[in-house]
């Protein structure tokens, strides 16, 4: 008799359990202002993970900049967010004994001004200890990344958002250089203007009106100013570097390891601005470095992609999306509302690297041609207890011309939404 009342007891109580999964929030009506769009899909959950609004959540769209949740998300999986990325500097000699400074890049995407003078002080102080004030030249090894590598998505703007990724790479790639009485001058004063920097700043194509400039879509370009900003703060530090760059590699037998740089930034204090800004360079760099990790350098566009459909399929088992760059830029990616939601919701302990967007919301916003997109959190203040704060995921993605005033009246619609939610049986 015990085992029969036991039994209707469990009985009962899956009952009890599939009703309370099926149990959802009332599917709110669309905003009518999403309700005019044509390409366009929505998906947001309450803190309780219940179904607040849904309007084609499980379409393929295109992400835009919202991939870089992706991309940061792996990279703090995998890194963790107190990780440092490291360049190393190696010393040898050449047959007439003069010293030699050899580098060895890893992608650091975060080698400020600051951060190449901050490091020179050591590295200065490390060959000093060895009694070593000049060197013949320096030799760049770049083997890390494919040489010119490119990911999909890459336009060949001035645009410091289109720099290109380098193994060895200064201020993002990007210049900031001004003219002033008809001279050419950095415009930071923690930057020197190098003669990279002035010979690309003199091209005709390059527009300094703008602003901020990318180096072009040469890598050993880029790599070149990252070396005579290492050699001008070197000098600053009495050490002279006699003659130009090299690239080459490593002889095992020849050089040994001087200064390992850890950077000041962790990785945590590299996505904050890269969410803020929607910097493509720091995110393209996170993916290659994360290849490069994976299947071994050289990091190359289709370890990229092949990263990433390994990683997504392994931590969320989608089949349907693509992602073949860490910044968003290609209009091949695939994601949907409901995928990104999913995201969000592993996402979770990294929210307070997202910027506020609008009171209540952090999110990362996208923005191509014909593609507007956000994917965030609301904050939910827990009824009776005003000091304590959930937070709702959401995703919307919209492919087809529509202002970002539209992106943020339908976001304020979400979070009227979720004010005014109420538990029905699901459909």
């Amino acid at each position: 008799m015990q085992n029969k009342i036991q039994n209707r007891v469990r009985f009962f109580l899956r009952v009890w359990l599939f009703m309370s999964l099926s149990m959802v929030l009332q599917a709110q009506p669309v905003p009518s202002i999403f309700a005019e769009l044509d390409n366009a899909s929505l998906f947001l959950l309450n803190a309780q993970h219940q179904v607040v609004m849904a309007k084609h959540a499980d379409k393929a769209m295109i992400p835009a900049s919202t991939t870089k949740l992706m991309t940061a998300f792996l990279a703090l999986q995998h890194w963790g967010a107190e990780h440092r990325f490291h360049t190393n500097f190696y010393l040898s000699h050449t047959a007439n004994h003069e010293a030699v400074l050899m580098v060895k890049g890893y992608g650091d995407p975060f080698l400020i001004s600051e951060e190449i003078e901050h490091l020179a002080k050591t590295l200065a102080q490390r060959l000093k200890a060895q009694k070593i004030e000049s060197l013949s030249h320096l030799v760049l090894n770049t083997d890390y990344f494919q040489a010119n590598v490119i990911l999909p998505g890459h336009s060949s703007t001035q645009n410091p958002y289109d720099a290109i990724p380098s193994v060895l790479a200064a201020n993002f790639n990007t210049l900031n250089v001004e003219q002033q009485q008809g001279i050419l001058v950095s415009a930071e004063p923690q930057t020197p203007l190098t003669p990279v920097a002035r010979a690309w700043a003199m091209q005709p194509e390059v527009d300094l009106s703008q602003g901020r400039v990318n180096l072009g879509a040469q890598a050993k370009r880029c790599e070149n100013y990252f070396a005579e900003l290492l050699s001008h703060f070197l000098s600053k530090e009495g050490i002279r570097i006699q003659g130009s760059v090299v690239w080459g590699s490593l002889p095992a037998d020849q050089s040994h390891l001087i200064y390992q740089h850890d950077n000041s930034h962790t990785l945590a204090e590299l996505i904050q601005p890269m969410m803020r800004y929607s910097t493509n360079f720091i995110a393209n760099q996170l993916a290659l470095i994360l290849s490069a990790e994976r299947y071994g350098a050289p990091a190359t566009a289709e370890k990229v992609a092949k990263m990433f459909q390994e990683e997504i399929i392994g931590q969320f088992g989608w089949q349907d999306f693509k992602v073949e760059d860490g910044a968003g830029l290609s209009r091949q990616n695939r994601l949907s509302a409901k995928q990104l939601v999913m995201l969000l919701q592993k996402f979770k302990p990294w929210r307070h690297l997202l910027p506020e967007i609008m009171p209540q919301v952090v999110a990362k916003s996208g923005t191509l041609i014909g593609v507007t997109t956000l994917a965030g959190y609301i904050e939910v203040p827990i009824s009776g207890r005003a000091e304590q704060l959930q937070w709702a995921p959401f995703a919307l993605l919209i492919n087809e011309p529509a202002s970002y005033h539209t992106r943020n009246q339908i976001t304020q619609r979400l979070k009227t939404a979720l004010a005014s939610q109420s538990l029905v049986s699901a459909p």
